[in-house]
């Protein structure tokens, strides 16, 4: 069952950010009504507040419409709410129309409070909200411009004075335009959040190419000038052959000798693209983590430990690592490396992780069975980090320990030389 408010740990961080925009939008058609419709009812009769606040919550309305349709276009999710933007002007229109009719034919004393705050206050929203469907400066400019024009034409029938008109024009413009700078800003925001997001992804991405290139360039360097030599040679066989020379058999056991050789060298390439020193990938998390703006807290010691001990649990860092930057939302990381009765425990510990699926991992942004923290891709990365382990007689725990807390663990025994030399924490 979903613990309350998972709904809110399980979205990644850009994910939070536009879920917080959105209502952020919605919430200023809140303040609409509460602070254009609701207030009506301290200021004039029952009837014409009700009539009032049920105009200011119908644009309310559309401009929550509105401002959700041009968020989905700003993501590239819908198209450009064209439709829509025209309904909010066509029903912004209405609303200030009815209120300039209410204030000129209403009792008394309700001129102002219907034109001053209903009647501007519309057309300011609609003017913040529309900007949102559009692209160029030079546009939204024209757009909250249009406003405070219209809202200024609408003020004859009242018989204002043309100073007064001016006045509420401008304010149109100042308040439509400061809402305006304010939605576009929170979208400006939300768009870089994203490709921040992006570019981590992208950066694992980098960091994978770039070592199965190294990992190509080595291969190729020792197998290219080997099979080099091995078609030549090959070559001479047949063609001594075919002459009866009994060098061929010569050439032959050279072609044998060199493709053992090569045997020899692609393992050790092999061998070598598969062992991970403990200490080198311990500095390689710590800067990793730091230019993703994670903190880092990395402590014990590294020197004496075995090979093929190092190997095992370098594997472990780098998965930890990797799976931190890809799935997790976590804020600090904290690695430790100490020495438990001749057994060398190495503890990767962060925060920030999803509620836990049904397999034990924490589900993150990539579904279920997704790790958010550091318990690898799905069930494969913690299936092969145990194979690694399960070489030198290693173990691997992997769950949740706290709320929002994620722990991998893994002990390797060492042998008695190496534990002798008792490898401090």
């Amino acid at each position: 069952m979903r613990r309350p408010g998972g709904w809110w740990r399980v979205k990644s961080t850009p994910e939070k950010v536009e879920t917080y925009t959105r209502w952020s939008f919605h919430f200023f058609g809140v303040i609409e009504i509460l602070a254009l419709g609701v207030t009506a009812y301290g200021r004039t009769g029952v009837g014409l507040a009700t009539a009032l606040c049920l105009l200011v919550t119908a644009h309310a309305a559309v401009c929550m419409l509105v401002s959700a349709r041009a968020l989905d276009w700003t993501r590239g999710r819908r198209p450009q709410p064209v439709r829509q933007m025209w309904a909010l002007v066509v029903v912004s229109a209405v609303v200030s129309t009815t209120a300039v009719v209410i204030a000129e034919r209403g009792p008394s004393g309700e001129v102002e409070t219907a034109a001053g705050s209903v009647y501007g206050g519309v057309l300011c929203y609609a003017a913040g909200v529309i900007t949102l469907g559009v692209r160029r400066w030079r546009r939204r400019v024209a757009v909250v411009g249009a406003f405070a024009v219209g809202a200024g034409l609408l003020t004859f029938p009242l018989e204002m004075p043309l100073l007064a008109s001016v006045v509420l024009a401008g304010l149109v413009m100042v308040t439509g335009g400061f809402l305006a700078a304010t939605s576009i800003f929170s979208l400006w925001l939300l768009n870089a959040v994203y490709a921040l997001d992006d570019a981590k992804e992208t950066r694992v991405r980098l960091a994978v190419a770039e070592e199965r290139l190294r990992f190509g360039r080595d291969l190729h360097d020792v197998m290219g000038r080997n099979l080099a030599v091995i078609a030549l040679k090959s070559e001479l066989a047949v063609q001594l052959s075919r002459r009866g020379r009994p060098e061929a058999v010569e050439q032959m056991i050279e072609v044998q000798r060199i493709a053992q050789e090569s045997q020899r060298e692609v393992r050790d390439v092999v061998r070598g693209y598969r062992e991970a020193a403990l200490e080198v990938e311990l500095a390689g998390a710590r800067g990793v983590l730091s230019a993703a703006g994670i903190v880092s807290e990395v402590t014990g010691e590294t020197a004496g430990l075995p090979a093929e001990v190092q190997s095992a649990l370098g594997w472990v860092v780098r998965e930890a690592t990797t799976n931190v930057l890809r799935h997790g939302d976590a804020k600090k990381v904290a690695v430790t490396v100490r020495m438990s009765e001749g057994r060398v425990v190495l503890t990767v510990e962060n925060d920030g992780v999803a509620e836990t699926t049904g397999d034990g991992l924490p589900g993150g942004p990539g579904g279920p069975g997704r790790s958010a923290g550091t318990g690898g891709t799905g069930g494969s990365g913690l299936s092969g980090l145990r194979e690694r382990l399960s070489a030198v007689d290693g173990t691997l725990e992997a769950g949740p320990v706290g709320r929002g807390v994620f722990r991998l663990t893994a002990e390797v025994p060492l042998p008695a030389a190496a534990a002798g030399l008792g490898v401090a924490s």
